[in-house]
């Protein structure tokens, strides 16, 4: 195997025994060869759109099944072998409509991809089709390339969230399927590369903008909610992940059922939402972030149930009590695929649950863009006074490897004449550090989900018109952490925005070769965290 999607690729180079994530051999080749079929399937995509012809299934598909792909999403080789058997039968289907169009479907290679009839054999055919085999003889082309399929993996991600409420967009479908397709081309040359990553990010912001919609047209605008990091007695179910529509269904089916409901990592957001936090028993929040799960899960007295992604190898303390849901899956971990949660509240009414109530401490979240917004008259006049010097998106994944003490570090140094605005899982370096407020304007600004970039991105928008100054002239610092595609996804679209002067941690992607990243600096002037101190010193002077 050969996988380097993560930050916490091997020795910064890539994982090639077993990922680091906990992804077997087998499962990393099974993924690479779902890409590559995804790959065929959008060539035929592209060529149905040239001569109109569009399938839905075609286009949810491939974002459901992109999106198995990410880091710590899927790690059951048999639900592989169930899509690439989808994706072959989807393909021929659309060739068909294809043909009857008069359009061409003799592609030839990944369009014509048959899979193996047993597993060890479709183990043999990923591992032909991988990062190490697709045959560009150029590191920088073939750096962007997979940069390109990493980005579209995180835009898979936002775009299948959005759909599950209810917003699509075929410009969004018709740009996957022409940059996954685009990877098997051999005719562009590294410009065209450069502008098809930026197309990414562009499309992206578009994803996202979507996905923003989806969340609030269904549950409304967060609010600034103080959340609980106490237990309440009585019995428990812990949601993690990221899915706004699986909270709301474990919500109503667990309603007066005497269970309290608790989220865990990027779920806690959830609790800032009106049409989400009017149920009674929803009640705080358990644990922080992604990668203390097997600390915090063995921990939790109640039945845990796992969305989206960022699942870790359960261990045997709480396996029997853990539960997986929608694109989610580990082998022996039952997955409930219908939405129906019964089984979930079964498990918690069975267990112990919490014998007591614990007053613990409380954090603050729900600081979204139409909130930050709705006081954006205080936080200019507080700038324009000088109250507040600086702002700092100090935001991103948390993981385990070192140095993500930085961002802590960081947050607890920043003057206090500057403001915080964080979002996405790095939070949970800082999230329960108390550092006051600015005449009433909090210090920390907790935006959400890594989800709910679109908010981050909105704020320096709306401040920019604010000054009548670009985005890089605000007095705002972008401080970010990576660890996953979504996290790709997100910097491309800060790319194409224009975004300069970003300090990324804790390294720089394994994927980017020193050419492109130089194209990086001198377009963007990307660079490394360093010191905390220096970096101060750097933005503030």
């Amino acid at each position: 195997m050969f996988c380097y999607q993560c930050e916490q690729a091997a020795k910064g180079e890539g994982c090639t025994k077993i990922g680091v994530c906990g992804k077997q051999p087998e499962v990393a080749a099974l993924q690479d060869l779902l890409i590559y079929a995804l790959k065929g399937l959008s060539q035929v995509a592209v060529e149905g759109r040239r001569v109109g012809v569009t399938d839905r299934d075609v286009d949810v598909f491939t974002c459901e099944a992109t999106f198995s792909t990410l880091t710590n999403v899927d790690f059951d080789a048999e639900r592989f072998v169930k899509l690439l058997d989808r994706c072959v039968a989807l393909r021929e289907g659309l060739k068909a409509k294809v043909r009857a169009a008069g359009g061409k479907t003799d592609f030839g290679g990944a369009a014509d991809f048959k899979p193996a009839s047993s597993l060890d054999e479709l183990v043999k055919q990923g591992e032909g089709v991988g990062i190490k085999a697709d045959g560009e003889p150029d590191p920088d082309v073939h750096a962007l390339k997979w940069t390109l399929v990493f980005g579209l993996k995180g835009v898979a991600a936002y775009a299948d969230h959005a759909h599950i409420l209810g917003k699509e967009s075929d410009e969004v479908y018709a740009f996957i399927h022409e940059g996954l397709a685009s990877t098997l081309r051999t005719d562009l040359g590294l410009n065209d590369w450069v502008g098809l990553v930026l197309k990414c990010g562009e499309v992206n912001l578009k994803v996202m903008e979507l996905l923003d919609a989806a969340n609030t047209e269904a549950y409304g605008h967060p609010v600034p909610t103080k959340v609980p990091l106490g237990t309440k007695k009585g019995k428990a179910i812990l949601v993690s992940g990221h899915d706004l529509k699986d909270m709301e269904e474990i919500l109503k089916q667990s309603e007066g059922k005497g269970i309290y409901v608790y989220t865990h990592g990027e779920m806690l957001p959830t609790l800032a939402y009106p049409g989400l936090k009017k149920y009674p028993h929803f009640y705080g929040h358990f644990g922080t972030a992604w990668q203390n799960q097997i600390k915090e899960f063995a921990q939790f007295p109640g039945a845990i149930l796992m969305t989206t992604n960022c699942i870790q190898k359960p261990q045997e303390s709480y396996k029997d009590n853990l539960f997986t849901t929608g694109l989610v899956g580990w082998p022996g971990v039952r997955h409930i695929a219908d939405k129906d949660f019964t089984p979930v509240i079964q498990k918690a009414l069975e267990m112990p649950g919490f014998t007591e109530d614990t007053n613990g401490r409380s954090v603050m979240c729900g600081f979204g863009h139409n909130a930050v917004m709705s006081v954006a008259d205080k936080v200019i006049d507080a700038v324009k006074s000088g109250a507040i010097r600086h702002f700092f998106l100090v935001a991103g994944c948390d993981g385990a490897k070192p140095g993500r003490n930085y961002y802590t570090e960081f947050v607890e140094k920043a003057p206090k004449d500057t403001v915080v605005l964080t979002l996405a899982c790095g939070k949970f370096r800082f999230f329960d550090k108390d550092l006051g407020d600015i005449g009433g304007i909090p210090r920390l600004l907790d935006i959400g989900q890594c989800n709910d970039a679109y908010s981050a991105i909105q704020i320096a928008v709306a401040l920019s018109k604010a000054f009548n100054v670009g985005v890089n002239d605000l007095p705002l610092s972008m401080i970010l952490s990576w660890y996953e595609q979504k996290a790709v996804a997100i910097l491309l679209t800060l790319f194409y925005l224009g975004i300069k002067n970003i300090r990324l941690g804790p390294s720089l992607p394994a994927f980017i070769t020193p050419n492109v990243l130089d194209v990086l600096v001198k377009n963007f002037n990307i660079m490394p965290i360093s010191t905390v101190d220096e970096d101060l010193k750097a933005i503030l002077g």
